[in-house]
C-alpha cells in the first residue's frame, strides 16, 4: 500500500532553514502528483507547493514563494521541501501528500494519500 513518511522537521530561529524529506513507496513515484501541505492550530490545511514527479514542474504558494523549494529524487523515491528564510507564520505541522492526478495542485482534497506529518516551529 501507499506509505509516506515524512522528517526532518524541528525547531529554528526566524531566517533559519530546514530541509523536509518525503519517503515514498507503494506506488510508482514518478507516476503519482506530490505535495507538501501545512496546518498550524485553528486553521485550515494550505498546500505550500507542490510538483508533477513525472516531468517536475513545480507550484507554490505565494506565501512561501521564493524562499521554499519543492525538489524530488525518483532514484530514491524521495520528496524534499527546503525551506529557508523561515518565518514565525511558518510554524505548522508539515504533511506530503500523493495523488494521481489532482485537479488543483495546492488542494488537500484532491490528494488521496497521506503522511503523519513533521512539526516545524519557527520562533521570532
Amino acid at each position: 500500500q501507499v506509505q509516506l513518511v515524512e522528517s526532518g522537521g524541528g525547531s529554528v530561529q526566524a531566517g533559519g532553514s530546514l530541509r523536509l524529506s518525503c519517503a515514498a513507496s507503494g506506488y510508482t513515484f514518478s507516476n503519482y502528483y506530490m505535495a507538501w501541505f501545512r496546518q498550524a492550530p485553528g486553521k485550515e490545511r494550505e498546500g505550500v507547493a507542490a510538483s508533477i514527479t513525472r516531468d517536475g514542474r513545480t507550484y507554490y504558494a505565494d506565501t512561501v514563494k521564493g524562499r521554499f523549494t519543492i525538489s524530488q529524487d525518483n532514484a530514491k523515491n524521495t520528496l524534499y521541501l527546503q525551506m529557508n528564510s523561515l518565518k514565525p507564520e511558518d510554524t505548522a505541522m508539515y504533511y506530503c501528500a500523493a495523488t494521481p492526478r489532482p485537479r488543483w495542485v495546492l488542494r488537500a482534497n484532491d490528494y488521496n494519500y497521506w503522511g503523519q506529518g513533521t512539526q516545524v516551529t519557527v520562533s521570532s
